[in-house]
C-alpha cells in the first residue's frame, strides 16, 4: 500500500495530497478536487466523530475466527464494505488515469474480493457512460448512482442504468446543491416526496437513497419506497457545518428499526472505523476517498490491496473486541 499511495501522490498532484491521514485539513475548500466545501468542517467532522469513538478491548472469549461477511439487499459481501460512488477523475483526481480504467479497475477489484463497488455520475457524459460500461463488464455487479437531475436527464440515466444488468440503483440526493453542476448548466435539485415516490416506483431495481442525515428523512425515504439508505453528507462536499455521520447514525438506525438496509459513509478509513459504524447500527459501510487513492495509485491491484488491508484490520478489531459476526455487532463494544 505504501507503493500504491506514493504512486497516487504523484498522479494526483494538485488535486489530492494523499496525506498520511485523510482528514480534510490540507485540502480545505478544494472542490473540484478531493477536499471539503468551504471551511471543510463537514469533512473534518466526519473524521472527528469516528476518532472520538473508542473501543472496549476484550480478550476472554471464543471469537478467535470471526465471520466478517454480511448479507444486504440480496448481496453476500465478504466484508461489510462498499466502494462509494466517486467519479470525475479528470477534474477531481488529476486525469492521469482515464475514467474508464479507473472505474473498471475499482469494480473488478471489488468483484474479485467479494464486495461491490458503486459508480458515480456528473458532467461530462463519459463519467456515467464509463460507469455503466464497467458494470456491464462485471456482469451487472455494481451499483450505479445517479444525481437528482431534472426530469429528462434523470429518467434517461435511470433507463441506461437498468440496461447494465444491475440489481440495485441509487440516487445521491445529497448532491442536490452541487454548485459545480449548476455552473455547467446542468442543475440538480431536491425532490419532494411525491416526485421521489414516482422516481422510485419507475425503477425496475431495488433503490438506495444516499444523503440521509436525520431520522425523519430516513422514515420518509422508506415511505417513498427506498430499500436502502446511506447516511451521508456527501463527504463534506455540499454543505458546510454538518455533523459527522457517526454522530447521527445511531438515531437514524433506531428510527428505521430494520425496515430498510442502513449504510453509512463519511471519514471511514480503516477496518476499525468499519466496526465502529456497525456497532452504531449500520448494516454496511461505504468508503470513498481511500478507494479512489488506491485505484488511481495501483488500478485493480491497488484497490484489491486496500480491500485486503480493510479485511485484516476488521478481523483483528473483531477478535480484540470479542465480536463473532459482522452481521451482529453489539453496541457494547464501544466505550461509553
Amino acid at each position: 500500500m505504501k507503493e500504491v499511495r506514493n504512486n497516487a501522490r504523484d498522479l494526483m498532484k494538485g488535486y489530492c495530497k494523499v496525506c498520511p491521514v485523510c482528514n480534510g485539513k490540507a485540502c480545505v475548500g478544494e472542490v473540484p478536487g478531493m477536499g471539503g466545501l468551504g471551511t471543510a468542517a463537514s469533512f473534518k467532522n466526519n473524521i472527528k466523530a469516528l476518532e472520538d469513538i473508542k473501543l472496549n478491548m476484550r480478550t476472554i472469549h471464543e471469537a478467535s475466527e470471526p465471520d466478517t461477511s454480511v448479507s444486504i439487499m440480496g448481496l453476500k459481501l465478504d466484508i461489510p464494505v462498499i466502494a462509494a460512488p466517486i467519479g470525475g477523475v479528470e477534474f477531481n483526481m488529476g486525469g492521469k488515469v482515464s475514467e474508464l480504467d479507473y472505474i473498471s479497475s475499482k469494480l473488478k477489484a471489488c468483484a474479485a474480493k467479494g464486495v461491490i463497488g458503486c459508480t458515480g455520475d456528473g458532467v461530462p457524459a463519459f463519467i456515467h457512460e464509463s460507469g455503466y460500461a464497467a458494470i456491464k463488464e462485471c456482469d451487472g455487479h455494481g451499483i450505479p448512482f445517479i444525481k437528482p437531475w431534472e426530469e429528462e436527464e434523470l429518467h434517461m440515466k435511470l433507463k441506461k442504468a437498468e440496461e447494465t444488468g444491475c440489481k440495485i440503483i441509487g440516487m445521491d440526493i445529497d448532491a442536490a446543491g452541487l454548485i459545480t453542476l449548476k455552473k455547467m448548466g446542468r442543475p440538480v435539485t431536491p425532490k419532494p416526496m411525491t416526485k421521489l415516490r414516482e422516481i422510485i416506483k419507475s425503477v425496475n431495481a431495488d433503490f438506495i437513497l444516499k444523503g440521509i442525515m436525520t431520522p425523519d428523512e430516513a422514515r420518509m425515504a422508506i415511505d417513498a419506497g427506498a430499500k436502502g439508505i446511506v447516511v451521508s453528507n456527501h463527504g463534506g462536499r455540499v454543505l458546510d457545518s454538518c455533523p459527522g455521520t457517526a454522530e447521527v447514525l445511531q438515531e437514524i438506525s433506531k428510527a428505521v428499526a430494520g425496515q430498510c438496509c442502513v449504510m453509512v459513509d463519511g471519514g471511514v478509513r480503516t477496518g476499525l472505523d468499519v466496526l465502529k459504524m456497525l456497532a452504531l447500527g449500520a448494516d454496511a459501510v461505504m468508503i470513498g476517498r481511500p478507494f479512489s487513492v488506491a485505484t488511481v495509485g495501483g488500478l485493480q491491484e491497488g484497490a484489491e490491496k486496500y480491500i485486503d488491508q480493510l479485511k485484516s484490520e476488521l478481523t483483528q478489531a473483531m477478535v480484540l473486541t470479542g465480536t463473532e459476526k459482522a452481521s451482529s455487532v453489539d453496541i457494547n463494544i464501544l466505550y461509553r
